[in-house]
């Protein structure tokens, strides 16, 4: 049988004496499918970079990655793709797009060639499918800063996945996006999620309309705890979105999708 991707045992973890995850138990295997919900400040980001390796479980617990709790961390995190967009401030506005998607594979911020680590001409023509993929192949010539914030979000995806991740986590990726380029966004990720069954994936949301079909299980998070995990059809519930946000709602589902109405 083979170990979990990940395998979060009792991880707790604080600033100062401010607890922002308390005793979380989390396991996610190859393939599967997970959201992270919860409110702002329910410890979502922290528990992702806890499972990257960019920050360590202060106060207790251990994370177990293919089976191992030592790894290095560099090999880790090209192992790992993680997509926000906070990303966008740090890659070079005026860097042709491909090159962009093809700094993934290095874990770079702007490629930059080095001896031994020069990119070869399959990592450009495997960028240019997985920017195809995403259907944004158009873009694939432009410079990243004069893209739109729904292609950006597009072309951060499609650079997470040149160093052929384990798992991919896409952060928010719908935040700020227009309803139009939010479901061409949800669209993409739906079919990346069907052709790529042996990668695991990860979408952080705050609203259950972004839980595309595909997804199948959910993690709720409030307050640095662990509300709810399994199955969606278990989790995603009026109870839980009163829990979260305090308000009296519906859930609709409607072409496997879910959609809150406020009474």
């Amino acid at each position: 049988m083979e170990s979990p991707i990940l395998d979060i045992r009792d991880v707790s973890y604080k600033i100062n004496d401010r607890i922002i995850l308390d005793h979380v138990f989390w396991q996610i295997n190859k393939g599967e499918h997970w959201v992270v919900m919860g409110p702002n400040g329910a410890g979502k980001t922290t528990l992702l970079k806890i499972a990257c390796g960019y920050i360590w479980a202060n106060a207790g617990g251990a994370v177990y990655r293919n089976g191992q709790t030592l790894v290095d961390l560099r090999e880790l995190r090209k192992s790992i793709g993680w997509a926000t967009l906070s990303l966008t401030s740090q890659i070079p506005h005026g860097e042709n797009v491909t090159r962009t998607v093809v700094s993934g594979k290095f874990a770079q911020l702007g490629l930059c060639e080095f001896a031994g680590q020069e990119p070869q001409k399959d990592d450009f023509v495997q960028a240019r499918e997985y920017l195809s993929e995403m259907g944004c192949a158009h873009v694939a010539n432009q410079k990243f800063g004069t893209l739109s914030q729904g292609e950006r979000q597009r072309v951060l995806i499609a650079r997470a996945r040149m160093a052929r991740p384990l798992l991919l986590i896409l952060d928010e990726p719908c935040a700020g996006l227009d309803p139009g380029a939010r479901e061409m966004l949800l669209q993409s990720i739906q079919h990346l999620a069907e052709k790529q069954q042996r990668m695991g994936l990860i979408l952080v949301t705050q609203h259950i309309e972004e839980i595309m079909p595909v997804f199948d299980r959910v993690l709720a998070l409030s307050n640095g705890k662990i509300i709810e995990q399994g199955l969606k059809e278990d989790v995603v519930s009026p109870q839980l979105l009163q829990s979260f946000y305090g308000l009296s709602a519906r859930v609709l589902q409607s072409a496997g999708r879910y959609w809150m109405v406020c009474d």
